[in-house]
């Protein structure tokens, strides 16, 4: 399946990970350069990174994200929506490799980090399992002195998850309507693309 080739993929890459090519970010700038010298501010203690079957609730997430040299918190809530294309959604399910997923969690939050000096503190957390209508899958966020870099490295921090995290959503269709598993991630060419794959019956 997609989702076993991925894995597979994600181990060779792993054991060859300081000879890979590496790919532009979604918004087309090119990562940091690899280097065993992390950014000044490069504090894996600053970032909530978590991807299971909970996620953190709101009040542990803004008391996370204070900081007494901050004066601005923003956040990114994502939940489930009961349509998709004029078919009524009934529930979604996650599903994901959770060692993967949380090496590209903290690998992005180090990248934004570098995009935004500022940022004091990240959060990055993603729900595996089933998610109904109307509660939370996935939230990110972070803190900085001002409010622009806190709200431009949360609007990065969701599109980059949303075009480098390997998490697959299934859209469960009210009635007779299939299912369909949704990637974020697909490695084609030595490109990410999204994609739809229809589930077979």
């Amino acid at each position: 399946t997609t989702y076993q080739s991925t894995i597979e993929l994600y181990n060779i890459i792993t054991m060859a990970d300081s000879s890979s090519t590496i790919e532009p970010l979604s918004d087309g700038t090119q990562p940091p350069p690899s280097s065993s010298k992390q950014p000044l501010n490069d504090n894996t203690s600053n970032y909530l990174i978590q991807v299971s079957d909970t996620l953190p609730s709101h009040h542990e997430i803004q008391q996370f994200l204070t900081a007494s040299n901050c004066g601005a918190i923003s956040t990114f809530t994502g939940i489930t929506r009961d349509n998709f294309a004029g078919k009524k959604v009934t529930a979604l399910s996650y599903e994901g490799y959770t060692p993967m997923a949380i090496k590209e969690l903290t690998n992005l939050c180090r990248d934004a980090h570098t995009k935004y000096p500022n940022v004091a503190r990240m959060v990055a957390v993603h729900i595996l399992g089933d998610c109904p209508v109307g509660e939370a899958s996935v939230v990110v966020g972070s803190s900085s002195p001002h409010r622009r870099e806190a709200i431009a490295c949360t609007e990065y921090l969701i599109d980059e998850l949303k075009g480098r995290v390997p998490i697959w959503k299934k859209e469960i269709y009210e009635g007779d309507e299939e299912s369909v598993w949704k990637e974020n991630v697909e490695w084609k060419d030595g490109r990410r693309r999204r994609v739809m794959v229809r589930e077979e019956s």
